[in-house]
């Protein structure tokens, strides 16, 4: 989702517009699975509101993310939040994932990051995913997906057509949205362990496990 890549400071409103509120929940139910002392790597870490509900979990967690504004915020939350001991961030993308170690951590979490992503970058990113996590660890998304039936395609985008309009005009961008993500991740190798999506079929929380 490219919102506010241009005004990071208004980057939470517009997710909020796009997402029609659902997106606190979601990252609620994510960091649920996530344990005291493990360790966490959080893709495109925005403003930092999943890498801080995991910090607060007692997980050491990395956030990354290519916007140095938006990291600047995220530090700022992050030292209010009293986490400046469990939370690390770093300006880097995907792009940069081969220089993490291999097996290296216990959950990697994105919010809204995959539906940024090329089809090169997606591809990728889930082959590096599965590579640093450890031998059954998980992978934590939650995003905007597609939907399958045509009915719900173009429903959905009745429904979110104004909403992009509004986030337009507040953020100066617009989203896409990831295209069989269930698919992609098993083809990277990863196990799903469970899919939630939304009555519309257009937003998705997904846990998969390295096996």
């Amino acid at each position: 989702m490219k919102i506010l890549e241009s005004a990071p400071s208004r980057y939470d409103k517009g997710i909020r517009i796009l997402t029609l509120g659902r997106l606190d929940d979601a990252y609620n139910r994510l960091t649920s699975y996530i344990k005291s002392g493990q360790k966490v790597l959080d893709l495109g870490c925005g403003t930092g509101t999943l890498t801080i509900k995991a910090a607060q979990k007692s997980a050491k967690v990395k956030g990354i993310d290519v916007n140095w504004q938006m990291l600047e915020i995220a530090r700022k939350r992050t030292i209010k939040a009293n986490l400046t001991e469990n939370i690390e961030l770093y300006e880097m993308g995907v792009a940069e994932l081969g220089s993490e170690e291999s097996e290296s951590y216990d959950v990697v979490m994105s919010g809204l990051c995959f539906s940024e992503l090329t089809e090169n970058e997606l591809v990728y990113t889930l082959k590096e995913v599965r590579r640093i996590l450890k031998p059954d660890g998980l992978l934590l998304i939650a995003d905007e997906v597609r939907p399958t039936s045509i009915f719900k395609k173009v429903l959905s985008w009745l429904i979110r057509f104004p909403l992009l309009i509004i986030t337009y005009l507040i953020t100066q961008t617009t989203s896409s949205a990831v295209n069989n993500l269930p698919t992609r991740v098993e083809e990277a190798g990863l196990l799903i362990e469970s899919i939630r999506l939304n009555k519309m079929g257009n937003f998705i929380e997904l846990v998969g496990r390295k096996a």
